[in-house]
């Protein structure tokens, strides 16, 4: 009974994204992607093809990894549409849960710290994404519960209870060295691999109008398509215009590889994409390419808080994702720090 209340059409989880799970907008939308990927792969595989030495030959290799990584976060996707809201939410649960993983390794912690970090992984981070999913549209077996908005306990269950709750924890593990930074090191990787992260699926249960209050007749599954392909995006402009017109670097030892001219061309080139791709969104060109604009902000933003951990900890990479490249917490910064920005930029100026 709980099973089928759960899974029914009618009630519960699933009936928060409505009956228009996958719209043609979202088909279209994905048609993109994959001839862009192809078109990258093909051009991947020409480039490697030429004799090629030092630099350029490295530049077409990082390429070549960055187009396999891409097909393999799509495929991810595809699968998580394919098992509806609750697989999206899970998806994102278990990628918050390696991303958090790899922080932990990066920044070690204490013998003291192991029962703390064991309420983190198993506790906290799993009570998230079912708040998440439970969302505004919880099943009826939860009784008078199922008329509240969740968005109330899964907006401030981690940054307050979970904040207060570490530290307070750790102190009971008797182990006083270095407790602050100890501490911060974890509720650190909470907020920025599990509580920022979550408010990606969080954007399906958003109910999207367009500006004017017109009820949007998409799918919230192209909202988040959407968010996830320019916050991506946000970081190869800002890569590509540091090449082509890179002068001014911004924080030379923390990367010296991120410029004024790279975090500027990103702003404009990710706004004029997220603009033509506007169709999409409940969002005019103008609103789309300024939301493409704040993404590449929070994007560079995490790039650079990521790069300053890395410095700190004295690694290259946060893990290894596939071979030649990163970790998975390398690719996805720039979506923890710009999704729970832009989820709540959608919230207040574009659901009722």
């Amino acid at each position: 009974m709980l099973l089928s209340q759960l899974i029914d059409p009618s009630v519960g989880l699933i009936a928060a994204a409505d009956s228009r799970w996958l719209s043609n907008r979202t088909y279209i939308l994905l048609a993109v992607i994959l001839l862009a990927l192809g078109i990258s792969t093909v051009v991947g595989e020409i480039l490697s093809r030429r004799e090629t030495m030092g630099v350029e030959s490295a530049l077409i290799d990082r390429f070549k990894n960055k187009v396999r990584v891409w097909w393999m976060m799509l495929a991810i996707f595809v699968f998580g549409f394919v098992l509806h809201r609750v697989g999206v939410v899970i998806l994102f649960g278990l990628v918050s849960f390696w991303a958090l993983r790899e922080f932990i390794t990066m920044t070690p912690t204490r013998r003291g710290d192991h029962r703390t970090l064991f309420w983190v992984f198993f506790i906290f981070t799993p009570l998230q994404y079912i708040l998440i999913g439970l969302g505004s549209n919880p099943p009826s077996w939860l009784g008078a519960a199922a008329n509240r908005d969740f968005y109330d306990f899964y907006s401030i269950m981690i940054p307050v209870y979970a904040s207060l709750f570490i530290p307070a924890r750790a102190a009971i593990a008797g182990d006083y060295k270095r407790f602050l930074e100890r501490s911060a090191k974890i509720q650190s990787g909470l907020l920025i691999c599990v509580y920022s992260l979550s408010y990606t699926p969080a954007l399906l249960d958003l109910k999207l109008v367009e500006t004017g209050k017109t009820p949007w007749q998409g799918s919230n599954v192209s909202l988040l398509v959407f968010f996830v392909l320019i916050a991506q995006l946000a970081s190869v402009f800002e890569r590509m215009w540091g090449k082509i017109a890179g002068r001014n670097v911004i924080a030379p030892k923390i990367n010296a590889n991120r410029t004024w001219e790279g975090f500027l061309g990103s702003m404009v080139t990710t706004g004029l994409v997220a603009a033509a791709l506007s169709w999409a969104t409940p969002f005019h060109p103008w609103e789309a390419w300024t939301l493409g604009a704040v993404v590449t902000v929070m994007a560079c933003c995490g790039a650079m808080t990521m790069s300053a951990i890395k410095r700190d900890r004295g690694v290259t990479d946060t893990g290894t994702l596939v071979q030649g490249h990163a970790g998975l917490l390398d690719q996805i910064d720039s979506i923890c720090f710009a999704a729970p920005v832009f989820y709540h930029l959608t919230r207040f100026f574009w659901s009722v």
